[in-house]
């Protein structure tokens, strides 16, 4: 099994409308916290994202969380 690119070492907080989202999961994205394709060729997938309220998100940036694609401070550890 291939190890993500470890986007940035903190959360992308951003404010979120409801709709579908596709989170990167391999870290290689030039869109971050969102997929642009750049898995292509790798084991990756991007992980879909159903935001049904608009909030306050806290994406994962180390693409290490158990919780992906939400932060649960993992990054700390690493």
């Amino acid at each position: 099994m291939e190890n993500p690119v470890i986007a940035q070492k903190r959360p992308y907080i951003m404010e979120m409308q409801p709709g579908s989202y596709y989170y990167c999961t391999c870290g290689k994205s030039s869109k971050q916290p969102f997929c642009d394709g750049s898995h292509s060729g790798s084991s990756f997938v991007p992980k879909k994202t159903e935001i049904t309220d608009i909030k306050k998100v806290a994406w994962c940036g180390c693409k290490h969380s158990a919780n992906a694609p939400f932060c649960d401070g993992m990054h700390a550890k690493l």
